[in-house]
């Protein structure tokens, strides 16, 4: 059976805890989408580490890790990551294997990126920089190079055939992005992926499954950022959703079990887009400060405001969510009030149905007001122990989305996670 654990906004909504959390019972992590835009965050012995293109099960023993088909590799990145992991004394060479079927980045991918970014001007997405969005084009346009493709001796020419391409298409853009020094990081972390297992992931995965071996699909990013069901065209360029973890590890539906959606007790979002919720104010600021809410991979603040139950609704319909997870919940001790989205006023009537086109809807958030508590969150240890008005919260966000909370995160360590009894 494979289990799936997603996040149902923009990102940043504390997947990488929840994964480390449950690893334990699981006997294989895979990755099924994005690349080094992922930022999950763990901490080891009080030791902040952010994996970007890892799976987040490499800190547990006898955890195999597997970065799935629909994953893309900068294999520049990847180095240096693995790099780090490694001197922390795990050994990826027996604990992390790569699907031969995963795309690869090129430097001339970050350069078309850059320079797509650099043509829209005010109408940019909030693109990472990282050539995420090209090297799916070229995967969709049938012209990428994919890990397996390394092992291959004419590999250099393969490359240069897509390099002059890229070059072309940079010259006609009038952009000038030199990708020399690039290039020479670019052979040397190519030779350092080759020590790694590079395997047809979709036949060993589903061996695994017929052996009785549990996993957990671990997404990046948020479901608000799905290219089919995001706020398009402000989104990333994979499947954030449930879905995605079919074609991106080669895996039928019929072997999804759970579906773990997480969601901050708040909402957060990097980058360009429509945010229904935003607080562009001091109010948001605050949150912004409590919440230490800056990119875990750009480093960029985030733009915070309240919960919005509309949206998550929705991602949980998307999804099939059959457990929620709220995090950060701890933030809003630090709030005079709390306040929660439930419905949007719309062309002058209220509705409980995400927009099509959300850049062009003329709406504004309804929400229900809730007093705060008079007890930190993160003192609390059991469910016994939260206070009430709290509970409102969880109660409210479950009525809405029809889906029951299991665990609130109270805290960044390993240990502050409640379990909702009954769920």
């Amino acid at each position: 059976m494979v289990d799936v654990l997603l996040g149902l906004q923009w990102g940043d909504e504390g997947k990488g805890k929840i994964v480390d959390f449950l690893a334990n019972q699981y006997d294989i992590i895979a990755r099924f989408q994005g690349g080094p835009n992922a930022g999950h965050t763990l901490y080891l012995k009080d030791k902040k580490i952010v994996l970007h293109t890892i799976p987040s099960g490499v800190f547990h023993e006898k955890l195999l890790n597997v970065i799935g088909n629909g994953v893309v590799i900068d294999p520049v990145s990847f180095k240096v990551e693995c790099e780090e992991i490694e001197s922390l004394g795990v050994n990826l060479q027996a604990c992390m294997l790569i699907s031969e079927r995963a795309h690869l980045i090129l430097p001339t991918h970050k350069a078309l990126d850059k320079a797509s970014e650099l043509a829209k001007g005010m109408n940019k997405i909030g693109s990472t920089l990282k050539g995420i969005g090209p090297t799916y084009m070229d995967k969709t346009g049938r012209n990428g190079l994919r890990v397996g493709d390394i092992l291959k001796n004419d590999f250099l020419e393969r490359y240069q055939i897509l390099k002059e391409k890229h070059l072309t298409i940079l010259k006609q853009m009038n952009m000038d992005l030199q990708v020399d020094v690039e290039e020479t990081e670019f052979f040397a972390a190519i030779a350092a992926l080759k020590k790694y297992q590079i395997i047809a992931a979709e036949y060993w995965l589903n061996e695994q499954i017929a052996a009785g071996k549990k996993i957990l699909a671990e997404g990046a990013q948020g479901t608000m950022l799905d290219i089919d069901f995001g706020t398009y065209p402000f989104v990333t360029s994979s499947n954030t959703v449930t879905a995605g973890l079919c074609v991106g590890l080669g895996i039928a539906p019929k072997h999804v079990g759970k579906v773990y959606g997480i969601s901050k007790a708040y909402c957060t979002r990097v980058g360009s887009g429509p945010f229904p919720t935003e607080l562009d104010n001091e109010i948001g600021e605050k949150l912004r400060k409590l919440g230490f809410e800056f990119g875990a991979t750009t480093g960029r603040p985030r733009r915070c405001g309240w919960i919005d139950l509309v949206a998550l609704k929705y991602a949980c319909m998307i999804n099939g969510v059959t457990d929620l997870i709220i995090t950060k919940a701890d933030v809003l001790d630090g709030m005079d009030s709390v306040s929660v989205c439930t419905s949007y006023q719309m062309y002058g009537q209220s509705t409980k149905q995400f927009p099509y086109d959300i850049n062009e809807a003329n709406l504004s958030p309804e929400y229900t007001q809730i007093p705060i508590w008079d007890k930190a969150l993160s003192d609390c240890k059991t469910q016994s122990d939260l206070p009430e008005n709290f509970i409102k919260l969880l109660e409210i966000i479950q009525q809405e989305t029809s889906v029951p909370i299991a665990f609130v995160s109270n805290g960044v360590g390993r240990e502050q996670l409640i379990l909702l009894q009954g769920n």
